[in-house]
């Protein structure tokens, strides 16, 4: 019974080949198609790629979602959306149509392992302009479940040039 309570999830959207709009947009929907209530949204961020800054730029968002979904099956809608949209994989940060990430569900702690590589939260969020800012935005309360710290402090720790490097669209 307990597993089949709503949880409230917070997802990274990003894309950099194609209509990168369109692309995150067709995600939302797609998220909804699985049962996924979207709570809220980010406005859309551009930022250069990372770490090849010669690739396209990105166009980033944050969506707070709630669910009945687990976090393993959550993260295999969100691979199976990134596949139907197109997303092909070859090199680790390579462009692509879509990306999807958990950043953080129900502030639950999970350490990924050799067979289920799901790791919560992100452990890259906190260095991530383009996921601090877009999730101030719709989550000024926001609390790291590992580093205990509030997202303010968190953006307050990002270097000048990667606030520098971040625009609202």
């Amino acid at each position: 019974m307990l597993e089949n309570q709503v949880k409230i999830a917070f997802l990274a959207i990003g894309s950099n080949l194609g209509n990168k709009e369109r692309n995150i947009c067709l995600a939302k929907y797609k998220l909804q198609s699985y049962g996924v209530k979207l709570i809220k949204s980010s406005s859309n961020y551009e930022t250069l790629s990372w770490p090849n800054k010669k690739n396209p730029k990105f166009i980033n968002a944050v969506i707070k979602i709630s669910t009945t979904l687990s976090p393993m099956m959550l993260m295999q809608k969100c691979l199976n959306i990134e596949n139907d949209l197109g997303r092909k994989r070859s090199k680790k940060n390579e462009p692509r149509i879509c990306d999807i990430d958990i950043i953080d569900y129900g502030q639950k702690i999970l350490k990924g392992t050799k067979n289920k590589k799901l790791i919560l939260p992100h452990p890259e969020m906190h260095k991530r302009n383009f996921v601090l800012l877009p999730l101030y935005e719709i989550s000024q309360s926001w609390i790291h479940p590992v580093k205990k710290k509030k997202i303010n402090k968190l953006i307050k720790s990002l270097n000048i040039e990667d606030l520098r490097a971040i625009n609202l669209i």
